[in-house]
């Protein structure tokens, strides 16, 4: 996980005088390693779902929000890619069965996909923030949408932010190995001896350049988008706040718990608050459960950007209808029993497919 606390033992106290069970310990293994699992396979499938229907929206309507989008959801899909191998590691007790090539690569991709999917939701902020703006001073979203294509190129601010994503990699790809702690096998950071400040550091990076950063970016843009709309004289329709407010609120909550204990484990590295018992307990059972709740933001992306937007909902629906009129066609051309039925399938077809999606508010 790019959220555990590698090579971190504890700068006082002792495990001696905890006493952890045995049974729980598994059971919440266990539990965690289906939770990827299962975030996996949803992400899997909403992503690519995302990356299918922005391909298709961009080529109807090119926009700078939608190549954000699409790299947030190509971005998420590597990131649970990932997963599995955190799962075996996770079931294993964290013992590392796959080598220090696989160890370095995993880990590697799925901090370079937290960074990167960090950025591109700070530039979508950004992007809806333009993208609304021009809209209302010119009264129309194409007008808004070009604009901001022609201020800024995506593709290339898209590049930016892959090379910053890397770069803030850069620490993990160089540190990243596998070392045998207590006779397990584990894939972790490994600094230089005597150094245990690189550590809080590393993680001072993080919280900085992967959460604060973004979350002020994100609060920043909703604030001046709410400013904007307050002071315009005609009211503009509610779900564009409701959608900045959802963002802002899910990046929030998923990763707020993660970053709080490590920032708490960068405390203690610096002598600034006791390794104690209340420490290890968080750290051992909530810790990995917020590493849960992190990786669900990348399953919440797909549905928060794409699938709330009624445009995109839209675009689904004609695309299920263009799979079922498809389908619905498939018997042998020329037979009798299609004779009788084509003109039928061809209008049913018309009165259920042509049909427009309701509007957001009575979905």
């Amino acid at each position: 996980s790019p959220t555990r606390n590698w090579d971190s033992p504890e700068p006082s106290g002792s495990l001696d005088t905890v006493e952890v069970p045995a049974g729980a310990a598994l059971v919440l293994r266990l539990l965690i390693a289906a939770v990827y699992l299962a975030v996996c396979a949803v992400g899997l499938v909403g992503n690519v779902l995302v990356m299918v229907l922005v391909r298709a929206r961009q080529r109807r309507r090119p926009s700078a929000l939608n190549c954000f989008v699409l790299n947030l959801a190509a971005t998420d899909f590597q990131f649970v890619l990932t997963l599995p191998f955190w799962a075996v590691d996770t079931a294993r007790d964290f013992s590392w069965p796959f080598g220090s090539a696989m160890c370095k690569i995993v880990l590697s991709l799925t901090v370079l996909n937290m960074y990167a999917s960090a950025f591109f939701l700070s530039a979508m902020s950004i992007a809806r923030y333009f993208t609304v703006a021009g809209a209302l001073r010119r009264r129309s979203l194409d007008d808004g949408g070009a604009a901001c294509c022609r201020a800024a190129t995506p593709v290339w601010v898209c590049g930016l932010l892959w090379v910053a994503a890397s770069l803030a990699t850069a620490p993990t790809a160089l540190f990243s190995t596998t070392a045998s702690v207590a006779g397990e096998r584990l894939c972790l950071l490994r600094f230089p001896d005597g150094s245990w400040d690189w550590l809080a550091l590393y993680h001072v990076q993080k919280i900085t350049v992967a959460f604060l950063l973004p979350l002020a970016t994100l609060s920043a843009c909703y604030l001046l988008l709410l400013r904007f709309l307050r002071r315009r004289p005609r009211p503009w329709p509610s779900r564009v706040t409701r959608s900045v407010t959802v963002v802002v609120l899910a990046f929030f909550l998923c990763w707020l718990p993660n970053h709080a204990i490590t920032l708490w484990g960068v405390l203690v590295k610096f002598n600034a608050v006791p390794w104690d018992r209340a420490y290890y307990l968080v750290h051992s059972y909530l810790f990995p459960v917020t590493i849960c709740l992190a990786h669900a933001n990348s399953c919440l992306n797909p549905l928060l950007y794409c699938l709330l937007r009624p445009e995109f909902r839209q675009l689904l629906w004609e695309l299920c209808c263009r799979r079922r009129s498809l389908s619905s066609s498939s018997p042998a051309k020329g037979g009798p029993a299609s004779a009788a039925s084509g003109p039928a399938q061809r209008r049913w077809r018309s009165s259920s497919c042509s049909e427009p999606l309701p509007p957001p508010g009575r979905v």
